[in-house]
C-alpha cells in the first residue's frame, strides 16, 4: 500500500488541487454560477498597422505570416504555409531533426488572389510527409539572407493513453486584448491550438484594408502558429460576402490563406474535416455550410463517426463556431438549427466535449441534451444526460467587437459557469480516462485560472470498462465523486 502511494506520478497533486478548484469554480456541488467579475479592459480597437506586433521580417521578399497545421489524418504530416510579398520565390521547405542541418526537402504550391483592388502576396502551402512521431523538426523557408528558420514538435503516436495538451482559442481578432490572449496562451504549455473560428476580423474593414488586415493578422499569430499546429475552423467573419465591392465568393480570403487536411478524412471541403492527434479524434464542422439531411457535410459526418475508434483515440472532440447551448443575449438561439440536426448524433456517439465561439464571452454547460423534443411532443427543456457532451463557448479571444456582457436571467439549469471576459482555455489529456480543463481569464493583463474541472472520458469512464484498466488509471475513481463530468 505504501509502495503504491510513493510511486504515484507527480501530477497526482496537480489533479487533486484541480478537483478542489473545480468545487470553487462552478462544480455541481455549488450549482450554477454567473460571475460578477467586472472586466477593466483595454479598448476594443485594432492595433495600428505600424505597431511592432505586425512587424515585417527583414530582408527582400522574406517569408512572412508563417503558420503550420496538421497535414494528414494521424499526425505524421504538417502543412507549412507562408507569404512572400514581392515575388513567388521558391516554394520549398528544407527540414530535418537538427538545427541548420536540413537533410530533407519538400516542394509546395504558390498562388495569389485579388480582393477588390487588393492583390495578395504569393501564398505558399507545402506538405511535409512521412514524419516521425514525437520528434522535433527544424525547418527553413526563403532564400539567401532573407531565409527564416523555425521548428515544430510532432505529436506522440496515436494511442489511448497518449498525453497531450490542447489550447482552445476563438474570435481572436487583432486588438490589444487579442495580444494579451495570445501571449498568455503561449505560456500555457499547450502543444496545439483548436481554433473555433473568426480569425482576423478583416471583414470589418472595406476595400484594400480587408486584405491588408489579413496580412497583419498573419504576422500577428506567427510567433505561435509557426511553431505549433493551429487546427482551423471558420466563423461568420471568414465569409466576407461584400457585393458592394464586387466580392461575392464566400470564404475567399480564408481558403487561399489557410490550408486544412480535408482530403485525408474523405471530406470534399476544407471547411469541414477531421484529424486524429495523440489520443484525440477531432471533428471540425462548418456552421456556415449546408448541414441538413443529405447535404455533403451531413453525409460526411455520418461516415466520420463510423471511423472513430475509441480504443485508439478515446477522446472525441468537436469544433464548431456557433454554440448549440448559449444563454447570452448575443447570438441567442442561432445554434438551434444545427442542434436539431446533429445533437442526437453527438449523444449517440458519446462526444466528450464540444467547443464553440461566436459569442464574445465564456460559458460552460453541464452534460445535458434536448433530443426528446420535437415540434409536436416531448420535453421542451434540456435534461441531464450522462451520454451528452459538455458544451463550452470560448468566443472570448479579444476582437474589436467587444465583450457580450448581457447574459439571460435567470441562468438556465444547464449552464454551469458563465462570464463576460477575454481569455483562452486548455484541455490537458492525461490518459484514456481523464483530462484537465482550464479557462484562463485575462485579468487586467494577467492570466488568471478562473474555471477548471476534471473531464471524464465518455467511453472509458463507464464502470465496466474501468474495471479492466490498469492500476495507473486509479485517479479517475479517486476524484470521480468530486467532478461529475
Amino acid at each position: 500500500m505504501t509502495g503504491n502511494v510513493t510511486s504515484r506520478p507527480s501530477w497526482f497533486i496537480q489533479v487533486f488541487f484541480t478537483a478542489i478548484t473545480f468545487l470553487s469554480c462552478g462544480g455541481r456541488v455549488h450549482g450554477r454560477i454567473t460571475s460578477t467579475f467586472i472586466r477593466s479592459e483595454w479598448p476594443s480597437v485594432d492595433i495600428p498597422f505600424n505597431n511592432e506586433a505586425f512587424a515585417v521580417p527583414k530582408g527582400h521578399n522574406a517569408p512572412q505570416q508563417v503558420h503550420i497545421t496538421q497535414g494528414d489524418y494521424d499526425g505524421k504530416a504538417v502543412i507549412v504555409s507562408w507569404v512572400t510579398p514581392d515575388a513567388p520565390g521558391l516554394s520549398i521547405v528544407h527540414f530535418g531533426t537538427s538545427p541548420e542541418r536540413y537533410t530533407l526537402s519538400a516542394e509546395g504550391t504558390t498562388a495569389n488572389y485579388t480582393f477588390h483592388n487588393y492583390k495578395s502576396g504569393y501564398i505558399h502551402h507545402c506538405l511535409l510527409e512521412g514524419l516521425k512521431y514525437d520528434t522535433k523538426y527544424y525547418y527553413k523557408i526563403g532564400e539567401g539572407d532573407s531565409s527564416r528558420e523555425f521548428w515544430f514538435q510532432t505529436p506522440p503516436k496515436i494511442g489511448p493513453d497518449a498525453p497531450y495538451k490542447f489550447g482552445i482559442i476563438g474570435d481572436l481578432g487583432q486588438t490589444y486584448n487579442s495580444l494579451s490572449t495570445l501571449e498568455h496562451y503561449m505560456h500555457s504549455g499547450a502543444q496545439a491550438v483548436l481554433f473555433v473560428g473568426d480569425l482576423s476580423y478583416a471583414d470589418r474593414y472595406q476595400y484594400d484594408d480587408v486584405g491588408s488586415r489579413w496580412d497583419t493578422w498573419g504576422r500577428f499569430v506567427e510567433k505561435s502558429a509557426a511553431y505549433q499546429p493551429w487546427i482551423w475552423s471558420v466563423g461568420n467573419h471568414e465569409i466576407e460576402y461584400m457585393p458592394y465591392m464586387g466580392e461575392v465568393i464566400p470564404f475567399k480570403s480564408y481558403l487561399h490563406r489557410y490550408a486544412t487536411p480535408y482530403l485525408a478524412s474523405k471530406s470534399i471541403s476544407p471547411l469541414w474535416y477531421a484529424v486524429r492527434r495523440a489520443s484525440a479524434h477531432i471533428i471540425v464542422l462548418s456552421s456556415y455550410s449546408p448541414f441538413v439531411k443529405y447535404t455533403p457535410q451531413w453525409m460526411w459526418l455520418r461516415e466520420e463517426f463510423k471511423r472513430v475508434d475509441r480504443e485508439k483515440t478515446p477522446w472525441l472532440i468537436v469544433l464548431m463556431h456557433i454554440p448549440i447551448y448559449n444563454s447570452n443575449d448575443a447570438h441567442f438561439m442561432e445554434g438551434e438549427s444545427m442542434r436539431s440536426v446533429f445533437e442526437s448524433w453527438f449523444v449517440r456517439n458519446k462526444v466528450d466535449v464540444i467547443f464553440a465561439g461566436h459569442v464574445h464571452a465564456y460559458e460552460r454547460s453541464y452534460r445535458i441534451s434536448n433530443i426528446h423534443y420535437n415540434v409536436s411532443t416531448g420535453d421542451r427543456y434540456p435534461v441531464p444526460d450522462e451520454s451528452a457532451p459538455v458544451y463550452i463557448t470560448v468566443g472570448d479571444g479579444g476582437n474589436q467587437e467587444g465583450l457580450a456582457g448581457r447574459f439571460r436571467d435567470p441562468q438556465p439549469e444547464y449552464s454551469a459557469f458563465r462570464e463576460a471576459s477575454y481569455g483562452h482555455s486548455t484541455l490537458e489529456i492525461k490518459n484514456r480516462t481523464h483530462a484537465l480543463y482550464h479557462w484562463n481569464r485575462n485579468d487586467d493583463g494577467k492570466k488568471v485560472a478562473t474555471d477548471s474541472f476534471v473531464l471524464h472520458n465518455q467511453f472509458w469512464a463507464t464502470n465496466g470498462r474501468r474495471r479492466k484498466l490498469k492500476k495507473k488509471h486509479y485517479l479517475t475513481s479517486l476524484v470521480g465523486h468530486i467532478a461529475a463530468y
